[in-house]
């Protein structure tokens, strides 16, 4: 019998459109004879669909057809089951029943924990981070503060709230002029490079803020590299395993791998690997990006990237596939760790098959783990049988508790 996969993506993100390059990818590419796949698209205003057409690019030219062609459902569970029950009309029928969620989401309400605490509050098994790690690793002050804790190599950096700063614009500049320039800001939580700026001087500083502002409430400045090379790597597992990957060299025109450099590409089209036709002006997600692939790194600086990588993986509590991007000082060899992604872009596939292990392969890892994260997760102690609401009725209830002042004791 084949395991039914629920594969969540889309959502009200800035991440929306790469959300469903990534998802669509991942789909071509499951093991049909193991797994029922079943796409669950969420649209920008919240709306959940289902429905075969999800599974073709060329479907979200117009999101009116997949909003008249698909099923606007709802997950929850229902008699023992899991199940999509189509929303509107008058017989609210049961579309499909799912055996494990997988999301494919990137962003702002959705890769943040958002969406994994309500998957985890209707007790269905999902793939990925929990809540915990998931707000660790989309939200990056947090992610910073986690590392710093155990001694990861990262460059100075402060963070603060927009209200600080419209508060107190002097006090905040001057805290981050404590850094050296040039800065990079960013929204603390968005992703795809949304929101971020390099700052030479105050001036720029004080524009860079206020764009960063625009995304997030909190927002991070950090010291910029000299003699920059920035590389990734994967990590596949969870806190009790780990696994890592080919290490590649991002390759860009600009001071930082922008949101252009990752997903428009050349808007030249064409056969992409993980989709199974052409796909005209479209990208491949992170796969577009210019790299070097294997980056060109010595052992020693391999290694370190590498042990750094698990580190940093394990501190956060993360499960399933991560991204983890450095930072290294080429004059220096100094590497600095910059920040994880959690659910990357293209689920970092290219990264996998630059060591031999296939897309179909690497995410059927990642179900595995998903459903031994489920059986340790419901193996643990959450609630008691004990009732304190017993009796309670018989003591006075609410109203025994007015010379309380409002307060249980």
């Amino acid at each position: 019998m084949k395991i039914k996969v629920g594969v969540i993506f889309g959502g009200e993100t800035v991440e929306h459109e790469v959300s469903i390059i990534s998802a669509i990818q991942a789909m071509n590419k499951m093991d049909e004879e193991k797994y029922e796949i079943i796409p669950i698209y969420i649209t920008k205003d919240r709306e959940w669909y289902t429905g075969e057409m999800l599974k073709d690019i060329d479907s979200y030219q117009d999101l009116n057809l997949i909003k008249k062609y698909s099923t606007n459902v709802v997950l929850y569970y229902k008699d023992g089951s899991y199940v999509l029950q189509k929303k509107n009309g008058l017989i609210k029928r049961v579309v499909k029943d799912i055996d494990i969620a997988f999301p494919i989401v990137h962003g702002t309400n959705v890769e943040d924990g958002v969406l994994q605490g309500y998957l985890q509050s209707i007790g269905i098994p999902f793939v990925g981070p929990d809540v915990y790690a998931a707000v660790a690793g989309q939200d990056k002050t947090i992610m910073k503060d986690i590392w710093n804790s155990v001694g990861l190599p990262m460059t100075k950096y402060v963070w603060f709230y927009d209200n600080d700063y419209r508060k107190d614009t002097d006090k905040v500049i001057k805290d981050v002029k404590k850094l050296k320039f040039p800065v990079i800001v960013k929204p603390a939580t968005t992703g795809s490079s949304v929101g971020i700026s390099i700052c030479d001087d105050e001036e720029s500083l004080k524009e860079g803020i206020d764009t960063a502002i625009q995304y997030d409430t909190k927002v991070l400045v950090e010291e910029v590299v000299d003699n920059l090379k920035e590389v990734n790597i994967a990590v596949l597992g969870n806190h009790e395993h780990q696994k890592v990957s080919e290490i590649e060299e991002v390759l860009s025109a600009n001071k930082f791998l922008t949101y252009a450099d990752k997903y428009i590409g050349d808007g030249k089209g064409g056969k992409l690997k993980g989709f199974k036709k052409p796909v005209k002006g479209s990208s491949k997600g992170m796969a577009s990006a210019n790299r070097k692939l294997p980056a060109d790194l010595d052992k020693k600086l391999r290694e370190e990237i590498e042990d750094i990588a698990v580190k940093a993986f394990k501190a956060l509590g993360t499960s399933g596939n991560s991204r983890i991007d450095f930072l290294i000082d080429e004059k220096t060899k100094k590497v600095y760790i910059n920040e994880i992604n959690s659910i990357p872009g293209s689920l970092a596939y290219y990264l996998w098959d630059a060591k031999g292990i296939n897309f179909t392969s690497v995410l059927e890892d990642m179900i595995n783990i998903g459903i031994k994260d489920y059986k340790k997760r419901i193996s643990k102690v959450h609630s008691f049988d004990s009732n304190i609401l017993q009796g309670f009725a018989a003591r006075g209830g609410v109203k025994g508790m007015k010379g309380t002042k409002g307060k249980l004791r």
